[in-house]
């Protein structure tokens, strides 16, 4: 129940910021990003070959993260070259056909497919995303280059962040010993790392009011690491899903004594720290602590513990398969799936709409309105209302400091210098949606005023407030069929499945270790509960975002945390009951209710 003064959950989603340390190496590569691109253009004489190269690092910055470099190939490259895709099809709407209504619905088309896309997965959001805001300034904005020349220039701006992510060396701890090209693995090194610091925390807060959330960023950090880790036959890569490999049973045990609730040695927690410390030396973890093996928890701590360093040691162990990438079927399904529909059909509805109002008012310069709507509709970045609200305060923001800037500034070569800090800003600016608007309206508002369109800034806070105004309609019609909250119902869905595969494979472990250890199948186990995990992480965040909207939306939802609680409570038991079983070759009988009650609770 809601305190009598506390905010609504979507105000406050909105005044939430993130807190994170200030990722410097995003930031140097911001700032070697766009803005020299675009003097080098200016000083050559051709502007808006500078203006769209610092597009594609703009866009592709966006999706900078911290994180291995080599997935950053994969995670910036794919979206780069849709955004090019969209440039050229935009280039062409724009320039063959007669604005208007046709456009608008061409626009509308578009939004529902690339809407539809995004349900995929993460990379493909971003790919839908850049595809329709590159078709809005293709086709909207006027620039001398042809659509191939747009689309080649777009995409030469994002190779050239994704060049810089790859080159550039980050910040490495002194005592970390890399040879060659070593560093190019130190986000899969630190991702590692943090998994074993994550079992120490946990460790630390066993008995504790903290154990669960430390429990749910224990299962953060498995997720980052195993998206983190590709296969590959380097030495480095086997070394480090070698370890990785090695912390699911420490994972695996940590969580046991996590859901008995009692109180662990305080030297518990020294050797997975000791593990992690390794990682990220590359050196030899050096002895273990003593052992405590009072209880089938802590005597599974202690041999994983020692797997652990064998592992570490050199010895050959097990290399964890990569997770089954999802067949095409699969993928189509997801796109034609709840999710997909209501998603597409909304980003349909608002790409059209901006479209047709953006021709209405701006002939000529039109693109800022759907290009808007698109960011503003996407589900990734917060609930709609918090998004809206976020969008029109960081453009009203960023006009006025931008409107501020260009009275003052040298040009063109002042407008660049705002470009290249505004590059380097971004990294930072991504805590919250509204900060991130404004750099970003600051930006863009630099670019086109270096291309040769006139200072606009009153007309983008327009512009803006018409996109959230058409957004928010859009997002809260109602659509026939049953789409509403359908992405929260696909995530509960496959969550239980994967729960209930754990459960059975723990059961059926269960007869078989009553016949000896060998007949347990560990590996098979281990991954089953980390895709219990990981999709109830997923499910988690889809139903927290939906109760962050608006009640009109929200209510299309109820029920759906309790449902995520009981699966929770059920993973963490069958864990448990797991380690037992390995321990004693069965499951104990107060395990065994346990799960029936949870089981029956979930039916309810």
């Amino acid at each position: 129940m809601r305190r009598p003064h506390s905010l609504p959950p979507w105000l406050s989603h909105a005044l939430r910021a993130q807190r994170a340390p200030v990722p410097w190496p995003a930031v140097v590569r911001g700032a070697l990003a766009g803005g020299p691109l675009l003097l080098v253009a200016v000083a050559a004489g051709r502007p808006s070959s500078g203006v769209l190269l610092a597009l594609g690092t703009l866009l592709a910055g966006v999706n900078d993260r911290p994180g291995p470099r080599l997935a950053a190939v994969s995670r910036l490259g794919g979206p780069a070259l849709a955004g090019a895709l969209g440039m050229t099809v935009g280039s062409f709407v724009g320039g063959a056909l007669p604005t208007g209504a046709l456009i608008a619905g061409i626009f509308a088309v578009l939004g529902l497919v690339g809407g539809a896309f995004s349900a995929i997965g993460p990379v493909a959001s971003s790919a839908g995303t850049q595809f329709l805001v590159t078709v809005a300034i293709g086709a909207g904005m006027p620039l001398p280059e042809p659509g191939w020349q747009r689309a080649l220039l777009f995409a030469g701006g994002a190779a050239w962040l994704i060049l810089l992510r790859l080159v550039l060396p980050s910040p490495v701890r002194a005592n970390v010993r890399t040879k060659g090209l070593g560093y190019l693995y130190d986000g899969e090194r630190a991702a590692v790392a943090s998994v074993y610091e994550a079992v120490a925390r946990l460790l630390d807060a066993v008995g504790g009011p903290e154990a669960q959330a430390r429990r749910v960023a224990l299962t953060a950090a498995l997720d980052q690491a195993q998206d983190a880790l590709r296969p590959g036959r380097s030495a480095a890569t086997r070394r480090l899903r070698r370890q990785y490999s090695a912390a699911l049973p420490l994972a695996e045990a940590a969580t046991a004594l996590a859901w008995a609730g009692q109180p662990v040695p305080a030297r518990a927690a020294q050797g997975p720290r000791r593990l992690a410390a390794a990682v990220r030396s590359g050196e030899a973890p050096g002895a273990l602590p003593a052992p405590a093996r009072a209880d089938a928890g802590l005597r599974a701590l202690d041999e994983s513990l020692l797997r652990a360093a064998e592992a570490f040691d050199g010895a050959a162990g097990h290399l964890p398969s990569a997770r089954r990438r999802a067949s095409a079927s699969t993928l189509l399904r997801r796109v034609a799936g709840p999710a997909g529909r209501e998603y597409g059909v909304r980003v349909g509805l608002s790409f059209g709409a901006s479209a047709a109002v953006a021709q209405a008012l701006h002939p000529l310069h039109w693109y800022w309105l759907p290009a808007t709507a698109v960011f503003l509709v996407k589900p990734d970045l917060g609930p709609l209302a918090s998004r809206a609200l976020c969008r029109a305060a960081g453009t009203v923001a960023g006009a006025v400091l931008f409107a501020g800037l260009a009275a003052v500034l040298p040009q063109p070569f002042g407008l660049v210098a705002l470009v290249a800090a505004c590059g380097a800003l971004i990294p930072v600016a991504t805590r919250h949606f509204a900060a991130q608007t404004a750099v970003v309206t600051v930006l863009v508002l630099s670019l086109v005023m270096v291309g040769g369109e006139p200072q606009a800034s009153w007309g983008r806070i327009t512009e803006t407030l018409l996109a959230c105004a058409i957004v928010l309609v859009a997002g809260h019609l109602p659509l026939p069929g049953r789409h509403r909250g359908g992405g929260v119902r696909v995530r509960l869905a496959v969550a239980h499945d994967a729960a209930h595969a754990y459960v059975r494979h723990v059961l059926s472990e269960s007869a078989q270790g009553a016949q000896g250890a060998e007949g347990i199948d560990r590996h098979g186990r281990w991954a089953l509960r980390r895709e219990a995990y990981r999709t109830l992480a997923q499910a988690r965040a889809a139903v927290d975002l939906a109760a962050a909207e608006l009640p009109v939306l929200a209510r299309h939802s109820d029920g759906s945390r309790q449902v995520t609680v009981v699966l929770e409570r059920l993973v963490d038991a069958t864990t448990a009951c797991a380690v037992q079983v390995d321990d004693t070759g069965r499951v104990p009988e107060q395990h065994a209710r346990r799960i029936d009650v949870l089981l029956a609770e979930l039916a309810a």
